[in-house]
């Protein structure tokens, strides 16, 4: 218990020392974009999913969901495969950028 109880601390400590950035997150969001800025969006695959604008949300948050999708601890094929191809460099990069925009439909320009 004392090892499993190390090795989550020591796995979250190596995530807190990451730091996104916009403008490299800005880089790597061609495939977010194609469902995520489009308003009013829904998925059908494998079901009806509507999909959020995350625009605004904030860095952990979205570092937080995509490392769950990346475990298979949220359930959607298409997150779970495009969590799984980023770093965590990448997903700090991709946070950091969404957090710098406002939560209206359209990206903006980085702050």
């Amino acid at each position: 218990m004392i090892l499993f109880s190390f090795a989550l601390s020591s796995n979250a400590f190596a995530q807190q020392d990451v730091k996104g950035d916009a403008e490299k997150g800005a880089t790597k969001v061609s495939l977010c974009v194609g469902c995520h800025a489009i308003p009013g969006y829904r998925s059908s695959v494998p079901e009806i999913y509507t999909v959020p604008m995350i625009g605004g949300q904030s860095a952990s948050y979205i570092v937080s969901a995509l490392s769950a999708y990346k475990k298979g601890e949220r359930k959607h094929p298409t997150m779970r495969g495009i969590a799984g191809s980023l770093s965590d460099q990448d997903m700090a990069d991709i946070a950091v950028y969404y957090s710098s925009q406002n939560s209206d439909t359209k990206p903006n320009k980085l702050k």
